[in-house]
């Protein structure tokens, strides 16, 4: 008596997972698509968005000189940029390598060029959010030195006479 095997779940679709890092990343669901919604990972990844937009609210009710948001911002911004770096992995693996870790003994996909798009919207993306996120976390460490650092005390220069000169006449 032969024994059948539990039908495998459906392909993963690498177009697909690039889109939906692109898309939902930053909540995880590239995780969930690949790997299940028992991935740890994929359930971190909405802890820290959560944190960057509450700061973001926070900024926008409180204005921007408040502190907490400057430290909760930057959390939304590395979560994206790391959802699009898994983006452009994603979009720019080979059908192999990509068959062999997600699609094992189940027939061979392949993908066209709308992978490879969602890898260099990816990276536009991607780029484009982690230098923000740079910039604004450089921009408001700065000020913050700005606002700490005591002002020196400069001495008004006391006028000096001029030297006398002596004339040879």
């Amino acid at each position: 008596m032969t024994t059948i095997e539990p039908t495998p779940s459906t392909d993963k679709s690498k177009t697909f997972a690039t889109w939906i890092a692109i898309v939902g990343g930053s909540l995880g669901l590239h995780r969930f698509y690949l790997h299940g919604f028992r991935d740890l990972p994929g359930w971190l990844h909405p802890l820290p968005t959560l944190i960057g937009l509450y700061g973001v609210m926070r900024a926008r009710s409180l204005g921007q000189d408040d502190r907490l948001a400057w430290v909760l911002i930057p959390f939304v911004g590395v979560t994206i940029a790391a959802s699009m770096l898994c983006a452009i992995v994603y979009g720019l693996a080979s059908d192999d390598k990509w068959n062999a870790r997600f699609n094992a003994g189940r027939t061979a996909s392949r993908s066209g060029w709308a992978a490879v798009l969602g890898a260099m919207l990816a990276l536009l993306v991607g780029a484009g959010v982690l230098m923000a996120t740079i910039a604004f976390v450089a921009q408001r460490y700065f000020e913050y030195q700005a606002e700490t650092e005591p002002a020196s005390v400069s001495q008004p220069a006391t006028p000096t006479a001029p030297p006398p000169t002596t004339s040879a006449y």
